[in-house]
């Protein structure tokens, strides 16, 4: 909303202790989203709406939880991230929750809804990147990136051929007895493109899920998205693994930047928590590097996929009995 503060709220998580969801408190917030179009220029504009947004500092947050009040201050960049511990862990499924700014003069107070995202314990859970992961994004070519990018938006974008179908399968979707397998999305792109990405993965039938992206950019450093923030990639999922020590882990991702290198490291430091790695092979310059890292992978005993089409990783899958 335009000329007062606006509170963006993202899925939070909960694990075997805690609970904690995240967000940004913005003095300027994205603008209101524009229709979709095929017109490029109308693309263009939606997407610079994006990242016309001015972080507030120091704004105090606040959620009311079973009546335990949770309160936190915002960083430089508007972020602020809320955990606590409950009295009793609630049942798994979608747990809501409000949060509003409570030091800015406002009426009626700045408020927004979200969601605790807390998993069943099932057989293993999935951890995905985004860009040429499933959506196609030419993330080795700069300028063809920002090309897509600019001329298109979340409805015209595709994703891979069979990767839907293959995320569906592994989130065990059709099992309508219990809830899906959980899947958490790591990616370098910006929460800048938080909506964008959720519209991408609504429309295209992706598992629903908890999103974990790179920090909010400025408009003068839109040229740059998807850039930076790699080597915070690990802290991120370190993060969800240490959240769920119970739990086992797929990750998936490709070989356009840093992702084979991350979950060498991953499958390093957290050897029991993964079951398989899926590379997608898109940069033929990167091929034999990355069949390098994929041995390594294998020789410690985790299943490593590096595959061209989804048909290879789905029959992958099914081979290790992840998917009926």
């Amino acid at each position: 909303m335009e000329g007062r503060t606006h509170i963006s709220v993202y899925h939070g998580i909960g694990g075997v202790e805690q609970l904690e969801i995240f967000g940004h408190v913005l003095d300027l917030g994205p603008l209101p989203t524009m229709r979709y179009s095929r017109f490029p220029l109308f693309n263009m504009i939606a997407l610079l709406r994006l990242f016309m947004v001015k972080p507030r500092q120091g704004a105090q947050v606040q959620l009311v939880w079973e009546g335990q009040t949770i309160t936190a201050v915002t960083e430089s960049d508007g972020f602020f991230h809320m955990q606590w511990v409950p009295e009793k862990m609630p049942e798994p499924g979608d747990h809501v929750v409000e949060v509003m700014v409570t030091n800015v003069e406002e009426s009626p107070v700045t408020r927004a809804m979200g969601v605790v995202i807390i998993p069943h314990r099932s057989q293993f859970g999935c951890i995905s990147d985004i860009d040429d992961t499933f959506l196609i994004s030419h993330s080795a070519a700069m300028l063809k990136r920002l090309h897509v990018l600019f001329t298109r938006n979340a409805r015209t974008r595709k994703p891979f051929e069979g990767v839907v179908n293959h995320y569906q399968l592994l989130s065990d979707a059709i099992n309508k007895t219990r809830l899906p397998r959980p899947f958490f999305y790591v990616s370098s792109s910006e929460w800048n493109l938080y909506a964008y990405i959720r519209e991408f993965c609504r429309m295209h039938g992706l598992p629903e899920g908890v999103f974990l992206l790179s920090q909010l950019k400025p408009l003068h450093k839109l040229l740059k998205s998807g850039q930076q923030h790699h080597g915070t990639k690990f802290t991120r999922i370190s993060r969800i693994l240490k959240h769920y020590p119970h739990m086992r882990f797929i990750l998936l991702g490709d070989d356009t930047q840093e992702d084979p290198h991350i979950y060498e490291a991953i499958t390093k430091h957290f050897t029991t928590q993964i079951v398989a790695v899926y590379l997608r092979h898109v940069r033929n310059s990167r091929y034999a590097a990355t069949q390098e890292i994929a041995d390594v992978i294998s020789g410690r005993g985790i299943p490593c996929c590096y595959f061209k089409h989804s048909r290879e990783a789905i029959a992958h899958s099914k081979k290790l009995g992840l998917i009926a």
